[in-house]
């Protein structure tokens, strides 16, 4: 039994002496993981590293970093994971948008393994598989975009495509922590035309910008003509109020004036000798119109005694006399029924009560 124990021994330190480091292929890149170490009893893990140990072949426990003891050749390390992030070159790959144009797109993706005993035994090589899950993956979030969308929205691209990985993943033991698009090629033709589109709309920018400011220039103009009128109006309404005011103010003055010189008048002509000042007064008016007689027009109307100046301020001031009787009789009447109205009705005539 112990000459079989010996050459099973041997034949396990020949194999795990012969085992070279382990490849994990993928696509467009090939990386090394580390070297599967050799059983020395006593074994030390380093730091952001899992090892997988096995036990007769089978699964036994994953050692932790530091100082650790196996049991010579029943125990193997049979798998070394990195708990570090990892990041990943997606291969260049074509993919077709929601308009119908092909896309060269590359990307980059980060991602980190949360449980090595999954990511040992649920997967035949992790980062190959999840390399994969990420192409198909951004094939079908790219035919659910048109062009445009796809620079615009890039970040939700980024984020659908790192839930999608997730979903797939959890059963391998890796997360996704992250997505991003490196490059997005498209074809020459499509360059050009979007090339064309993109000036296109920087003419129209600029024709809607000198529209625009045409548009508020003549708004600018008009409105300050505008304003000119409402001031100019203004300033001649408030020409002819004042020229209003000087007016009234001169008419009053020439009112008050004329009325100051009528109580003069009036004062001079019942004093003593008052009528002798105003025949003067008269004879003087008379003469001075008589003088500036066809001075503005040929025809003249004159009267049949134009020499007879006596006569003419006998005339005068005949008129004169009238206007005083009369003026004095009214003045007499207004007085005699403002009394009538004071007296009581018991002195009232018997007409007057009968009326009533």
């Amino acid at each position: 039994m112990l000459r079989t124990l010996w050459r099973r021994g041997g034949a396990i330190l020949q194999q795990s002496q012969r085992s070279a480091p382990r490849l994990w292929v993928a696509p467009a890149q090939q990386r090394w993981a580390s070297s599967l170490p050799m059983n020395t009893v006593v074994l030390f893990v380093p730091q952001q590293e899992a090892w997988v140990v096995e036990r007769m072949g089978r699964y036994h426990r994953i050692l932790e970093p530091g100082l650790n003891f196996l049991i010579p050749l029943l125990d193997k390390v049979r798998y070394v994971q990195s708990l570090k992030e990892i990041v990943i070159d997606v291969p260049e790959q074509s993919a077709v948008s929601l308009d119908n144009v092909t896309l060269q797109i590359d990307g980059v993706l980060y991602l980190r393994i949360l449980d090595p005993f999954k990511a040992s035994y649920g997967v035949e090589d992790p980062e190959y598989a999840v390399t994969q899950l990420a192409q198909t993956t951004m094939r079908s979030e790219l035919g659910k975009l048109t062009l445009d969308k796809v620079f615009r929205e890039r970040e939700s691209l980024n984020s659908n495509i790192v839930h999608s990985i997730n979903q797939a993943s959890d059963e391998w033991g890796i997360r996704c922590l992250r997505y991003e698009i490196k490059d997005i090629h498209v074809p020459p033709r499509v360059k050009e035309s979007m090339q064309m589109q993109v000036e296109a709309e920087r003419k129209k920018r600029a024709t809607v910008l000198e529209s625009e400011g045409t548009r508020e220039a003549a708004i600018n103009v008009a409105e300050g003509r505008k304003q000119a009128q409402i001031l100019a109006s203004e300033g001649e309404k408030a020409e002819q109020i004042n020229k209003a005011a000087g007016e009234a103010q001169a008419v009053l003055a020439k009112a008050e004036a004329k009325a100051k010189a009528i109580r003069m008048l009036s004062e001079a002509l019942t004093e003593q000798n008052g009528n002798a000042a105003a025949s003067l007064s008269v004879a003087e008016q008379y003469v001075s119109a008589f003088s500036n007689l066809a001075k503005q027009t040929n025809t003249i109307l004159l009267p049949s005694n134009t020499g007879d100046i006596t006569g003419m301020v006998t005339q005068a001031m005949t008129i004169y006399s009238k206007l005083a009787k009369t003026t004095t009789a009214g003045s007499e009447e207004a007085a005699l029924e403002e009394k009538k109205e004071e007296l009581p009705d018991c002195l009232a005539s018997p007409e007057e009560q009968r009326t009533q």
